[in-house]
């Protein structure tokens, strides 16, 4: 099997997105920047999947924000498209950093289209400063392995 058409790890956390009309620019494909609303989407219900919502960050007082996006488009994706947004935990630092891993995949031909990492701080909602991971965090978010 062509490397293409496989997950880079064995068994990421993914979902599935229909690319629809307001996804797609005037080149006729996706949208750069609606490549990001995929991820934000999948990160989310991977966040949730994990064991933490939106009502555990404000207990915690303390959030992920990104901090740097690597991205790399790799084949255009088109509307009416069913694409696998995988998403998984590639470093932790257990104190303030971690970096978030993306692949998006077509989901008839298994081809992947995009792959990204993002650096994610852990910030005080309170005051937006950076702050330590709470354990919660560092338990949730731990790196898993690469196939």
């Amino acid at each position: 099997m062509a490397r293409s058409s496989r997950w880079d790890i064995d068994v990421p956390f993914y979902i599935e997105i229909d690319v629809g009309e307001s996804d797609i620019d005037r080149l006729d494909h996706v949208n750069n920047s609606v490549y990001l609303q995929y991820m934000e989407r999948a990160a989310w219900a991977h966040t949730l999947a994990l064991g933490l919502d939106w009502e555990t960050y404000v207990a915690l007082d303390a959030a992920c924000v990104v901090r740097h996006h690597r991205l790399d488009y790799l084949m255009a994706a088109k509307l009416g498209d069913r694409l696998q947004v995988a998403t998984w935990i590639g470093e932790n630092d257990r104190r303030v950093s971690m970096w978030r891993h993306f692949q998006m995949r077509r989901a008839f031909d298994g081809r992947t289209i995009f792959r990204a990492r993002t650096q994610y701080v852990t910030v005080c909602l309170s005051n937006g400063r950076p702050c330590r991971m709470p354990p919660s965090f560092v338990e949730a978010y731990a790196p898993v392995e690469h196939a």
